[in-house]
């Protein structure tokens, strides 16, 4: 089975992110949905659908977009292009910041964007807003997951949610006893797991540990994981710092972090569903939890580029994505949550949604999303600085050392 590999962010991609004054983020302290204090390009959404212009050219994670080439029992553009007449051209992308570059060609219809991305689109008007009466299967859609920060902006949607996921604490259940309930066992300088923890390698893991000090150290004032002045910014670089002699591996790969843990190499770290899921499957004694301080995680909207020349077959495309049908085979290929709960019925695995907590508003709600941090702090503050995406970068490389 195959799925994306969410690799580590690249550096240097922030034009379009300082155009955005502010921007949301998930967790369990959301800001007020469409409250990001920018205002988007003055774009309209379509009004009408056309007559289908017969080709379809789709920008899309690893695993999105499945035409039967990689495996033949995978396939949900087949029946698509057969439905629809629209031809399906596909540009997997490995990183956010080559998605954002990708679609400032504009030779992309639609993207799927996770919310480190969605904004930076929105803001450099390479996406319209999105008439959700053209997408009949919109409706349908968990409202937990519609008009949040990441995919509205002042009301205005901006794209059609599609999946989301935590990255959990997870860890061998032979090594690691009792079983963890906090990121503790990570970050402590003491932790008896030294040497044997695997972290994500990007710049955007500095918020896991900015989540970390949100909770153990209260005095830093941190209300958002992605908006840190620079007080709460060298806290978290700190313990970051404090951590790396602890960490046996940085992982990109989720197939390369789920080696180490069937080899031993590592015994606690930050992982997807999907990788617990395949280690489990294979033998090895994992487990996963959302630990008390919750987590950092993504959700991920189909978008329309606002240079697209097949926004007919781009609004189908849509629609056909978060169908019962389609969305339930995302998601089980994928490794996440389905956004259409109608999907749930369709799984193969009829345990799928319960595994990766579909429908659990307040599971996403301990969720804190991949967003871009900016210099306008993303948690209101106006009397102070938070460091950029570019200050993210040049310290992770420090970290790192």
């Amino acid at each position: 089975m195959r799925h994306r590999k969410k690799l580590s962010l690249l550096a240097g991609v922030l034009a379009t992110a300082t155009a955005v004054t502010a921007c949301g983020t998930g967790g369990s302290s959301d800001s007020t949905p469409g409250a990001q204090g920018f205002t988007p390009p003055a774009l309209p959404a379509l009004d009408k659908l056309g007559q289908p212009e017969g080709e379809l050219n789709v920008l899309a994670w690893p695993g999105y977009a499945e035409d039967g080439s990689n495996d033949p029992a995978v396939d949900w553009v087949t029946s698509f292009e057969k439905d629809t007449g629209c031809q399906v051209n596909v540009k997997p992308f490995g990183t956010s910041d080559e998605a954002v570059n990708l679609m400032k060609t504009g030779q992309y219809d639609v993207i799927s964007a996770s919310g480190d991305a969605s904004l930076r689109l929105v803001a450099a008007g390479d996406v319209e807003p999105i008439n959700p009466a053209l997408v009949p299967n919109y409706n349908d859609l968990f409202p937990f997951l519609k008009d949040k920060p990441w995919n509205s902006v002042n009301g205005t949607p901006y794209g059609v949610p599609h999946g989301w996921g935590a990255n959990l604490l997870t860890y061998r259940t032979d090594k690691v006893q009792p079983a963890p309930d906090s990121w503790s066992v990570m970050f402590d300088q003491n932790s008896p797991q030294k040497g044997k923890v695997i972290a994500y390698d990007s710049p955007i893991y500095i918020a896991d540990a900015a989540l970390y000090l949100m909770q153990h150290q209260p005095e830093l004032g941190i209300k958002n994981p992605y908006a840190l002045d620079d007080k709460q910014f060298q806290a978290a670089v700190d313990l970051l710092k404090q951590q790396r002699p602890n960490v046996s591996e940085y992982w990109s790969d989720y197939l390369k972090e789920s080696q180490a843990f069937k080899n031993g190499d590592a015994h606690v770290g930050t992982a997807w569903q999907v990788t617990v899921n395949l280690t489990q499957s294979e033998g090895a004694p994992i487990a996963a939890t959302l630990p008390s301080e919750g987590a950092t995680g993504w959700s991920d909207t189909w978008m329309v580029s606002a240079k697209s020349q097949h926004k007919t077959c781009a609004y189908k495309w849509l629609d056909h994505i978060v169908s019962p049908e389609a969305n339930a085979k995302v998601a089980e290929y994928f490794g996440e949550s389905p956004a259409n709960p109608k999907s749930c019925e369709l799984t193969e695995d009829r345990n799928h949604c319960a595994t990766y907590h579909a429908g659990d508003a307040d599971f996403a709600s301990r969720i804190w999303y991949w967003t871009t941090p900016i210099e306008q702090c993303l948690d209101g503050r106006t009397d102070v600085k938070c460091k950029d995406y570019g200050e993210w970068t040049r310290a992770w490389t420090e970290i790192k050392g």
